[in-house]
């Protein structure tokens, strides 16, 4: 099949297009770069997918019987409208729309069927927002048009090639026998996905012909708290942990930043749980999850191999200030 893979280049899209390929897809991806660094049979196409002209010149006179729309833009948004833009340019003839959403889609709360009602318009969170409109428009153009489209609703991804300092942010930590931080009482609920077992889950959602018109939880099917997180990393990395319990509100009020740095729990891990349940994508796809701790086993071993120079050098500044101040607080000082 003609497969185009939308930011085809990073952490989700440089797999699945290795796999595609592998399947012998006749595979392009579009992104901003003249250069993708991938195989030479990989075509290269150049487009802002957030420019609806840019989109539609770079897509002109070309067929896709798949596409995989992975691209979300974190300085700018991409709206329902641009995504909208997107599923027109490629033309009528798709065989299946793939649409990368999220977790948050649903906005809060726990343990979501894919049937539950999905954030509403005036979320105040840009990402929940947009994640949770375009998945209303795709289904909306299924529904009047026909487009065959499938979406992900995937949680934490954690696997191989993760480019966000997440699995690597504690594992650089316990490797110096350096202080774990726990936000609070580590009781705030998580839930994962293995990058791999999405990647089949999406190869799948073109093969599987009912797929069409579903949206597919994708993840392990138990949430694990902060603590158990922390615990999992340290048993796959054979560490004893060293952890610390600080009041998140602490943390918070001496400058932590939850989305970003300085990052005192990873980067964007610390967040109002959201889960899901898990099933629909073992019935209908045929995919079952991979046990946390191999997935983690896997990926701590590729973190050897890769952790000098995949991330800047760790700055332990403002977590030294935070220990401070909590040991002094808790000293009375």
């Amino acid at each position: 099949m003609k497969v185009l893979v939308i930011g085809g280049t990073l952490f989700i899209g440089r797999q699945l297009v290795k796999e595609l390929c592998e399947a012998g897809h006749d595979v392009a991806v579009m992104h901003r770069k003249p250069a993708h660094g991938m195989a030479r049979r990989v075509e290269n196409l150049v487009a802002d997918r957030n420019d609806a002209e840019a989109v539609q010149q770079a897509l002109d006179g070309r067929r896709f019987d798949v596409v995989y729309d992975h691209v979300y833009d974190w300085e700018r948004g991409t709206t329902a409208a641009q995504v909208q833009a997107t599923v027109r340019a490629c033309g009528d003839r798709v065989q299946r729309y793939i649409f990368m959403s999220s977790v948050a889609a649903y906005g809060d709360g726990l343990n979501h069927y894919e049937g539950d009602a999905l954030a509403p318009d005036n979320h105040p969170e840009p990402y929940v927002r947009n994640k949770a409109m375009t998945e209303r428009m795709l289904f909306r153009m299924h529904q009047r048009h026909g487009l065959p489209v499938v979406t992900f609703r995937p949680p934490f991804i954690y696997g191989p090639g993760n480019p966000f300092y997440r699995e690597a942010f504690f594992w650089d930590r316990m490797r110096l026998a350096r202080p774990v931080i726990i936000p609070g009482d580590g009781h705030r609920l998580m839930q994962f996905a293995f990058v791999k077992d999405l990647v089949r889950a999406l190869v799948r959602a073109m093969e599987v012909p009912n797929a069409a018109g579903e949206a597919f939880n994708i993840g392990d099917s138990r949430a694990l708290t902060q603590l158990e997180v922390v615990q999992s990393l340290a048993a796959a990395a054979n560490k004893a942990p060293q952890l610390v319990r600080i009041p998140r509100e602490a943390i918070i009020h001496w400058g932590g930043n939850p989305m970003g740095d300085p990052a005192y729990f990873g980067v964007y891990f610390d967040m109002p749980p959201i889960t899901e349940k898990m099933g629909k994508a073992a019935r209908v796809l045929g995919v079952r999850p991979t046990p946390f701790e191999e997935g983690l086993k896997e990926t701590w071993r590729w973190y050897l191999r890769h952790r000098n120079g995949q991330w800047p050098q760790p700055d332990f500044a403002f977590e030294n200030r935070v220990l401070a101040l909590a040991h002094a607080k808790t000293a009375g000082v």
